[in-house]
């Protein structure tokens, strides 16, 4: 205990004089908030927002602009979380656009149009800005310690590609600094990483990405029944993204599979093929079972309703969608359904790492074989997991996978501790190795 008492000083130090240093730089660069017709440093999330939507858009906003800056996870998060929360506590209805823009609603939703408020996304986008540089200014004087405070270190390797595909599709999120994005002051560390499989263009993806953890956030019952609240936020953000395809007349969709770290367990959602694998000790754990038409619980519930699942080069609901539950698809619901399912699990400190990915991934690469391939990986690489995404993206590439392709790990045990303790049990390594590849990773 009081060997590690220095270097944790060490470390709060360290990154109490980042914090100070990144704030200095942003109010050297912003000396003062933009006028009402000055430039701003980012992109309005689109033309107009609904009411229901701005936290979470104006949270991501945030968070790629910090992120672009360089500002320390933690800092960027508990950023983000102040100025959210000042721009909500003001009267939004100064944003709301007034009836008979092009983005309202057709005529025979008038009960969805009733309940919907559409804001000005420009000025809200010009608001939220001068509440960051307000927030920024009063902690360059001084900074709160949970904006400082340092957290859990995780070690996460993601990459993506579009492959052969005209448009990537996939979305992947890595949200180690939970608590602070959200404002969460209880004792229990969490974090959040999630793949979106977009199919029919990338819109449903990218609001899945943005929507499904603050929906999440937002839920009384998170720090009660976390498994029941990420449940629920599938379920919200796809009815949100129902409301917003009707208006924008979008018909994209997206599978998804998220995992979110509460302490010692760990809780998984998801819906369609999108998937997430644990392994504990070199071995596979199956945590899911992916949604798929030809699943007998599946065909059952979608003939129920009055459709039908055919085989047509693979099965498809309605002829159409490979997968039987997804956020969006407007003109497919209710046969392709938003209600994920979940489950959990307690994590006793022997287990090695999550993998979570596309089916562009797993329809190339069984589980059970990955495993071989990330030790094999840590036994070229002295045990640096950083690269390991990439070589697992490129194992489904050259198996056949035309598909977009993310693959996202996450680390639990230290991956050179999971490289001696293969070196234990298999003295002699393969020879015939995948050459290794230039990665996307990060450690936060």
């Amino acid at each position: 205990m009081a060997s590690g008492a220095p270097q944790e000083s060490s470390q709060r130090a360290s990154g109490s004089e980042e914090t100070q240093g990144f704030l200095d730089a942003f109010l050297r660069d912003f000396p003062a908030p933009p006028s009402p017709e000055g430039p701003l440093p980012w992109k309005a999330p689109g033309v107009v927002l609904s009411q229901e939507e701005v936290q979470g858009e104006l949270t991501e906003l945030a968070l790629n602009f910090l992120g672009s800056r360089r500002a320390p996870l933690v800092l960027a998060s508990a950023l983000a979380y102040a100025s959210v929360s000042q721009l909500l506590q003001m009267d939004l209805s100064e944003f709301r656009k007034p009836p008979g823009h092009e983005e309202e609603e057709e005529g025979d939703e008038e009960e969805d149009k009733a309940r919907v408020t559409l804001l000005d996304a420009g000025d809200l986008a010009r608001s939220f800005f001068t509440q960051l540089w307000n927030v920024c200014s009063q902690w360059q004087k001084q900074v709160p310690s949970a904006a400082s405070t340092p957290q859990r270190q995780w070690l996460v390797s993601v990459h993506a590609i579009r492959n052969t595909r005209r448009k990537m599709e996939d979305r992947h999120v890595s949200m180690p600094a939970f608590n602070q994005l959200f404002g969460l002051s209880d004792p229990v560390d969490r974090a959040y990483f999630a793949v979106f499989d977009g199919h029919g263009g990338v819109d449903a993806a990218k609001f899945a990405a943005t929507h499904v953890h603050a929906n999440a956030a937002r839920q009384p019952g998170l720090t009660l029944d976390p498994a029941g609240a990420l449940r629920e936020a599938f379920r919200l953000t796809d009815e949100m993204f129902l409301r917003k395809a009707k208006r924008e007349r979008l018909q994209s969709g997206t599978t998804g599979v998220c995992a979110l770290i509460a302490g010692s367990t760990l809780y998984i959602a998801w819906l369609g093929d999108s998937q997430v694998i644990l392994v504990q000790q070199g071995e596979v754990v199956k945590l899911m079972e992916p949604h798929r038409p030809e699943r007998q619980d599946e065909r059952e519930r979608i003939e129920a309703l009055g459709g039908f699942v055919s085989h047509m080069d693979c099965w498809r609901v309605n002829g159409t969608l490979a997968v039987s539950r997804a956020i969006g698809d407007v003109f497919q619901k209710p046969y392709v359904s938003g209600e994920a399912d979940t489950t959990s699990r307690e994590l006793t400190g022997s287990e090695d790492y999550l993998l979570l990915a596309c089916d562009g991934f797993f329809d190339f690469v069984p589980p059970q074989e990955v495993t071989g391939l990330v030790q094999s990986h840590l036994a070229r690489h002295q045990g640096c997991g950083l690269r390991v995404a990439e070589e697992l993206v490129a194992a489904a590439r050259e198996r056949g996978s035309r598909d977009n392709i993310t693959v996202l790990v996450v680390f639990l045990r230290d991956p050179q501790d999971l490289l001696e303790d293969g070196l234990r049990e298999v003295r002699d390594s393969p020879s015939d190795l995948l050459e290794p590849e230039t990665s996307t990773a990060q450690r936060s």
